[in-house]
């Protein structure tokens, strides 16, 4: 049975490789909060009652009790696991492959769970109040026509890159009536003295607008998106796989921008003006603390979130 009560989706597997740990269960607020507990509390009192954490069973335990079990108390929780292996018949997983599949497979794992407009979001990312309270006012009437009817919160690039490394973001182009028209995913943006920068190939850099539209994988769908998942994940298996099995990842932000682009999906672009932090890397972490602690002092959020 369906219902139209948003949900929001957490995808939480990834193991932080180029963090060194766990940084999903790290702690960064002032009383032991992780930094996606504060997207979900930003979440709840923008009108999300309902959450789907996506993680491994290695760490079920360990999420469960440092971060799943004090949100379960003030919403709704349910579990799902991304596994390799999770494969559509006849597919197996490579020889030497241990990267997951990427974001949209992350989002297939959850689909028996995605009953409602779902909210679509990375665990190690702080988004902002604003992005909760426009997605959540989107969501719960959101409904699809002759086309998939989603949204996407869009960022500008200058307020998501970090100074400790690369980042990979998806650069975005909308029409005049905010309107998204496709998604370019660059996998290693920099910062620089003259701007952000990114490389294709390692050696030759170009330069990018800071006010660039970008997406932090924050989007808006509507349960059909789980059947164009199902779709599109094999067709990146039977092509991208062969040419790199160890590491080729299918993404979501890929999906989208190749459905609008057959017409078959139409994405509204909800801008935020808030400020990202994440924890890309270890270096990151103090930058992050100290942001946390500053909104905690000025009375954005609680000394404890969850009490």
């Amino acid at each position: 049975m369906q219902t139209s009560e948003p949900i929001l989706l957490i995808m939480a597997a990834g193991m932080g490789s180029r963090y060194g740990g766990l940084k999903q269960m790290d702690p960064i607020g002032p009383s032991g909060e992780v930094i996606l507990h504060y997207s979900i509390y930003d979440a709840k009192r923008a009108g999300f009652k309902r959450v789907v954490f996506l993680i491994k069973h290695e760490i079920e335990a360990d999420f469960k009790r440092l971060v799943g079990d004090p949100v379960a108390r003030h919403m709704e929780v349910r579990y799902a696991f991304q596994e390799l292996d999770k494969l559509p018949a006849p597919y197996t997983v490579p020889e030497g492959r241990k990267k997951p599949w990427g974001t949209a497979h992350a989002v297939l794992c959850c689909a028996e769970l995605l009953d409602a407009p779902f909210a679509a979001i990375n665990a190690d990312d702080y988004y902002g109040p604003s992005a909760f309270c426009t997605a959540y006012e989107y969501l719960k009437g959101a409904k699809d026509d002759e086309k998939a009817r989603w949204m996407m919160v869009g960022y500008h690039l200058r307020n998501t890159t970090t100074a400790n490394g690369h980042v990979a973001r998806g650069v975005c182009s909308a029409d005049g009536d905010g309107y998204l028209t496709g998604i370019v995913e660059r996998t290693h943006i920099v910062q620089s003295s003259d701007g952000p920068l990114y490389t294709e190939d390692g050696e030759t850099y170009h330069l990018l607008p800071p006010d660039t539209l970008v997406s932090m994988n924050f989007f808006g769908f509507t349960p059909s998106c789980v059947e164009v998942l199902r779709r599109a994940f094999p067709v990146f298996l039977a092509e991208e796989m062969p040419k790199n099995p160890e590491k080729a990842e299918c993404y979501l932000p890929t999906v989208v921008s190749r459905e609008i682009e057959a017409g078959r999906a139409s994405v509204q672009v909800l801008q935020s003006a808030d400020k990202w932090y994440g924890v890309t890397y270890q270096a990151d972490r103090p930058m992050v603390v100290d942001a946390i602690r500053r909104m905690t002092d000025s009375g954005l959020y609680p000394e404890r979130l969850w009490e």
